[in-house]
């Protein structure tokens, strides 16, 4: 058995729509590491729950979804009893309810040990808010993305638009100041910078740069005794 600690982890945090899915799949692919979308999986949570009604504030039942639901992950690939949910994670109502649900401390508690299972050799990139503070805090190097408001709604619109869903600019970024605002100020697993994490603002910065920039980083941080 490899020791866990012996197994290296890139924990790469940030706002909604900062480039951390992109940037962290790019640093995966490059070093041959193991990935996780930990957004991922409280949409997929979010997505069951919104399917079968569930009262979004009713965390016994959340926690237990969350630890009942069976989900296969391949990339970014999404697939629940055989049914590909990759793009409908993805949609504005079940990014909304995941948000919330994000902020309940059963529920969350229900998903530790299944984000900490992804960390297989011979190492792994995780996504999300709370990767370095709470799930990997002994990760080799930590990585906090952020962007200006502006960019991050026009990426976003980007990306619903290539998918063929309807947006409009001021309704995305009245989203994500209003989840920024929430993911910073729930008690449990706020989103926030550690300590030790290295902050890097994507604002204009080309995806293949900033993963240059981590990967620079973890070649400094591998060579720290």
């Amino acid at each position: 058995m490899v020791s866990q600690p012996l197994i290296p982890v890139i924990a790469i945090d940030g706002p909604s729509a900062s480039g951390k899915g992109t940037v962290a799949q790019g640093v995966a692919a490059a070093l041959g590491f193991h990935y996780l979308d930990s957004g991922a999986l409280y949409r997929t949570v979010a997505l069951a729950a919104v399917e079968a009604g569930t009262n979004l504030e009713n965390e016994s039942r959340l926690s237990s979804i969350a630890l009942n639901l069976k989900a296969e992950f391949s990339g970014d690939t999404v697939v629940i009893k055989g049914r590909d949910v990759t793009d409908a994670i993805r949609t504005e109502r079940v990014s909304e309810a995941a948000s919330r649900i994000a902020g309940l401390a059963k529920v969350r508690a229900a998903l530790l040990e299944r984000q900490r299972g992804f960390r297989r050799p011979p190492g792994l990139v995780a996504e999300g808010r709370d990767m370095g503070s709470v799930v990997f805090p002994d990760a080799a190097l930590k990585v906090f993305l952020t962007a200006g408001p502006e960019e991050r709604a026009a990426r976003r619109y980007k990306q619903l638009m290539g998918k063929g869903m309807r947006a409009t600019m001021a309704a995305l970024l009245q989203e994500i100041q209003e989840r920024d605002a929430r993911d910073s100020d729930r008690s449990v697993a706020p989103l926030q910078k550690c300590a030790d994490a290295v902050l890097l603002d994507t604002t204009g910065v080309p995806v293949e740069e900033v993963v240059t920039q981590v990967l620079a980083l973890y070649q400094r941080a591998q060579q720290v005794p």
